[in-house]
């Protein structure tokens, strides 16, 4: 069964009834269903660039004057997506027993010594774009670096123009600093 644009921006809106998701997410995806979720988001962004991938709820890997970039809605540039973007993000560390609390209270509070709950933010409109909850002095996590070609040329059927190398490149960004330090 094929579902039209409506009934998935709808979805995507929490606007359906309990019913209809389960009908929705029970069957067997349409074949176009990428497709119209990536015209339901581009719809909704102010800047042209396409939407290549969402990467979460606010973040875009976009196609931007031939370089693959990970973007916000307020439209926010984080770099190359093989670079990690919560390296260029704002962070807000909760590594105290005071700020944990603030969101575990009481017993449900973990052990400052032992976890530390880092959120990311946009630096331009402050969304709250990802939380993790790590073991203290833990390296920044970089949650997802997809092969993009291989997704649309493999998966979609639609190969992209031209292909990038598949590659963590998030140490240049740390030897960048180290470097600004020296």
């Amino acid at each position: 069964m094929e579902y039209s644009k409506q009934d998935l921006k709808d979805l995507y809106d929490g606007k359906l009834p309990w019913d209809k998701i389960k009908e929705i997410i029970s069957r067997p995806k349409d074949d176009d269903r990428f497709d119209k979720y990536v015209e339901i988001l581009q719809e909704r962004m102010k800047w042209p660039d396409r939407i290549l991938l969402p990467i979460g709820e606010h973040l875009y890997i976009v196609e931007k004057g031939g370089e693959r970039i990970v973007k916000c809605d307020c439209g926010h540039e984080f770099g190359d997506y093989r670079r990690n973007w919560k390296l260029s993000a704002l962070i807000f560390v909760r590594d105290t027993r005071e700020k944990l609390e603030e969101i575990y209270p009481g017993i449900r509070c973990p052990d400052p010594n032992l976890c530390e709950v880092r959120e990311y933010y946009c630096p331009r409109c402050a969304s709250l774009l990802k939380v993790e909850s790590v073991p203290v002095g833990h390296p920044i996590i970089f949650d997802f670096l997809p092969d993009i070609d291989a997704f649309y040329r493999d998966w979609l059927g639609k190969p992209l123009p031209e292909e990038k190398e598949y590659t963590d490149m998030s140490s240049q960004v740390t030897m960048a600093w180290r470097a600004k330090r020296a």
